[in-house]
């Protein structure tokens, strides 16, 4: 008796676990025992093993089979495990060299007639085997490209089981099969590639972005229609910086394990760019799922860009569920299947109209909203959300004859050169710009002058500010500062920052 070994890979959430597959084969009644808690997918791959095998040209071992994933007290899902689970019967079964497989790592479904198909989240799980030392890895042909994005992994790209088993010795017929490819990612046309320019007036708004991409920082537009509150958001991706490599890995991944990602264009380096319509659901915007949950539209945005328009219509639920990753960076999701954790570290832009007719402007003479239609149309952007807003601004219409504004490239530069002294400051610390940083850490910065807080510490006796709006306040200040080329805040920047989060209509 010969106990087949090999390796594969589980993900729960973007953490991967190598997973040991050994097959043991008992001369009893034919049979075959999947264990190790798979879920029904996985438990599944019994019968297209069985397939796969006998439509490779291998002989099935008609004896009585038992496959456990170890450990066996982790939960299992997904197709991924069907190429470790074929290879181990068959080095159990000595159709192939028993001691071949042994330290590899197999990722791949299989079909029915023996080729291998792609599987999602094939860089975290690579990434995972390489990390624990298992750098030796076979995945379908389709999949070999992202798999190749990881550094010291040992890629084989393979297009059937029986092109792997030969590399193992079975004597078997290699024929030539069209690989099973990926179903194209449709992406929506490049951010970057939208000008600032194109927007029309708004003077006050574009500073706001600009602001806003320089310190990472959340941001509320309010306005009639038609004054360019979408058109600044989907602009905003283009004022930012490129991705560092660990963000651009980390990034990668989350696409990977959501099935967004094409595998051609290499790491995404970018910052992405999510924008999920008001009907969405709570697990389409957060992650969920049966089973493992899977990332959703705040884990897709993360290091990048999540933008609500027409906030106030989605649901509430919808609203009331970003304000965890908006606090920590991560969203935990726990289902009867398992803990999940995906990063969120996004901006998030809200765009809205100042009541259900949007004509809620200046006099609101236009408006045909009963007040309380108002009050319950904005309502749904709770306080609590709203103090977690850096930025607030109200847009007015513009004049059909103002001349065009700066370029995104001249924007961007000023908001890569703040983005680079805040890497100066912030060096040896885990934050990367000032809306990541800590209130207790800038005030530590700003020294024993109280008379730079004065107005803060009024607006907090009045209650216009909480001690959470304090904090988001002098991180403004701070970007402001790194704007203007200065190495603190002064009192004008902290007055600023004042008026800018406060004379918002959520305030």
């Amino acid at each position: 008796m010969v106990l087949g070994r090999t390796l594969g890979v589980a993900l729960v959430g973007l953490t991967g676990h190598v997973v040991e597959v050994e097959a043991h084969l008992a001369p009893s009644l034919p049979a075959f025992t999947l264990v190790g808690l798979p879920d029904a997918s996985l438990a599944e791959s019994r019968d297209r093993v069985r397939a796969a095998v006998t439509s490779s040209g291998l002989p099935w071992p008609n004896r009585r089979i038992t496959v456990n994933l170890s450990p066996a007290t982790l939960p299992k899902s997904g197709s991924g495990f069907d190429l470790a689970i074929a290879v181990a019967t068959l080095a159990g079964a000595e159709a192939i060299d028993p001691a071949g497989p042994h330290g590899v790592v197999h990722l791949g479904e299989l079909g029915l007639d023996g080729r291998l198909r792609p599987v999602r989240g094939v860089l975290p799980a690579v990434a995972a085997a390489v990390a624990a030392g298992c750098r030796r890895v076979v995945v379908a042909e389709a999949n070999a490209a992202e798999a190749r994005l990881v550094p010291g992994a040992q890629v084989v790209g393979a297009t059937s089981l029986a092109q792997v088993a030969a590399r193992y010795g079975a004597d078997v017929e290699v024929r030539d099969v069209d690989p099973v490819t990926t179903e194209p990612v449709a992406r929506p046309p490049g951010r970057s590639a939208l000008d600032l320019a194109d927007v029309v007036g708004q003077d006050e708004a574009r500073g706001c972005l600009e602001v806003a991409a320089a310190g990472g920082h959340h941001l509320l537009m309010v306005g009639p229609p038609g004054t360019g509150k979408t058109m600044l958001a989907a602009r905003l991706p283009g004022l930012l910086p490129d991705l560092s490599e660990a963000d651009a890995v980390e990034v990668t991944a989350v696409h990977s394990v959501a099935g967004a990602f094409d595998p051609g264009e290499g790491l995404l380096r970018r910052p992405p760019f999510e924008d999920p319509h008001h009907t969405a659901t709570p697990a389409s915007v957060v992650g969920g799922g049966s089973g493992i949950p899977r990332p959703g539209a705040a884990s897709r945005a993360h290091r990048g860009v999540l933008f609500l328009d027409e906030a106030p219509e989605f649901s509430t639920a919808v609203l009331q569920t970003l304000r965890q990753p908006l606090e920590h960076g991560e969203l935990v999701l726990h289902r009867a299947a398992g803990t999940a954790r995906y990063p969120a570290r996004f901006q998030l832009v809200l765009a809205a109209n100042p009541c259900p007719c949007g004509q809620a402007v200046g006099k609101g003479l236009a408006c045909t909203c009963r007040s309380e239609q108002r009050r319950r149309y904005f309502g749904k952007l709770s306080g609590p959300l709203l103090d977690r807003v850096d930025l607030q601004v109200e847009l007015g219409p513009s004049r059909a004859g103002a001349g065009a504004g700066e370029s995104s490239g001249t924007v961007a530069a000023r908001v890569a050169a703040a983005r680079q002294a805040q890497s100066e400051r912030l060096v040896g610390t885990p934050w990367r710009s000032n809306g990541d940083v800590p209130g207790s850490w800038l005030r530590g910065r700003l020294g024993p002058d109280r008379s730079l807080v004065a107005d803060l510490d009024r607006a907090l006796d009045r209650g216009t500010l909480s001690l959470r709006g304090v904090d988001r306040v002098l991180r403004v200040a701070w970007t402001l500062a790194d704007l203007a080329g200065r190495s603190a805040p002064d009192r004008a920047d902290v007055g600023q920052a004042l008026l800018l989060r406060t004379r918002g209509h959520g305030a």
